[in-house]
């Protein structure tokens, strides 16, 4: 079987890498061609995968209508990117099983990967393919198991069987909005914990803001329709839990500097700051409270800084947990 991986950032060649170590013909497409011309005579991504070389059956390509050739495509380029990428190569792309491995909200439509897919190739089969994965741990064969969620049951099937790999064990689900909203709103999550560690506020804040910030996302999740044991799954705790604890994570990274008040990298992409944004519009069309996500998003555009921040959630009504 041969799969198209879309996008050639580190996430997208660090699961072109284990499907290709696992026996597939995987085509990688970046729309750099120099640099994908690079990529295939080093045999390597130095700049976003230094040290972790391509198996044989990885072809690195800039070629997108070559790319696109396969009937299943992985998608993995970021999530505020995802509608150009669709809208403008919709001929080529209907009528494929297109895998989402991006997580975030839409800024524009508040929509999800799968939404986004979905509403705009209806011919196309969507899923999405989220949960806790750092892309030089894929590369380098490390495990960890995902969760694949799709609609259909017989695609969720099929699909598991062929991306599965040595080291990335699949578990599939049909509850989509569930997978979405897991992946999406963990990075929020990571960022107001990397804010806690940035400014200092210790271990025991930020476990207990990891625990609130679930409960907020299983709150928003289930008013939208999502099943609170998805959250409960790798695409929600699991996921949250990763992304909490390291500094591999670009949105626990930006937290920090947010907390030390200090500047990020720039051009780095934060999904997280964009999924704040996002879904406080969904959020107050629900009726749902988020105080944390509200919070973030006031720090990352400046309205809040990050003591008056620490004061507003502290000072909220006591309650049952």
């Amino acid at each position: 079987m041969t799969l198209g991986v879309i996008g050639a950032g580190a996430f997208g060649t660090s699961l072109a890498i284990s499907l290709a170590a696992a026996g597939r013909d995987v085509l990688l497409w970046g729309r750099d061609s120099a640099a994908m011309t690079a990529m295939q005579s080093a045999r390597e991504n130095a700049r976003r995968l230094p040290g972790a070389p391509f198996p044989d059956s990885l072809t690195a390509t800039g070629d997108f209508e070559a790319a696109t050739r396969p009937d299943t495509l992985l998608l993995s380029v970021p999530m505020q990117q995802l509608e150009t990428l669709l809208e403008e190569n919709a001929d080529v792309l209907t009528g494929k099983t297109l895998v989402a491995c991006c997580k975030g909200f839409s800024l524009r439509t508040g929509e999800g990967p799968v939404s986004l897919i979905t509403r705009i190739l209806p011919q196309a089969q969507a899923a999405i393919l989220t949960g806790p994965s750092f892309a030089a741990d894929i590369a380098r064969g490390l495990p960890t198991a995902l969760t694949l969620a799709c609609g259909s049951v017989a695609c969720s099937q099929d699909l598991q069987e062929h991306l599965s790999t040595r080291n990335l064990r699949l578990y599939r689900t049909t509850d989509v909005t569930g997978a979405e909203l897991g992946g999406g709103l963990k990075n929020v999550i990571a960022i107001a914990s990397g804010v806690v560690i940035g400014a200092g506020l210790g271990e025991s804040a930020r476990a207990a803001l990891m625990t609130r910030g679930f409960a907020e996302m299983t709150r928003i999740a289930q008013a939208l329709g999502a099943r609170p044991e998805t959250l409960a799954g790798l695409s929600g705790f699991g996921d949250l839990t990763l992304t909490c604890t390291s500094t591999q994570s670009r949105n626990t990274r930006f937290g920090q500097a947010l907390g030390r008040g200090e500047d990020f990298a720039p051009g780095t992409t934060v999904e997280g700051a964009a999924t704040a944004r996002a879904m406080l519009g969904v959020a107050e069309r629900e009726g749902v409270e988020m105080p944390i996500t509200r919070a973030v998003s006031a720090i990352i555009s400046g309205d809040l800084d990050v003591g008056a921040a620490m004061d507003q959630l502290l000072a909220r009504p006591l309650k049952e947990e």
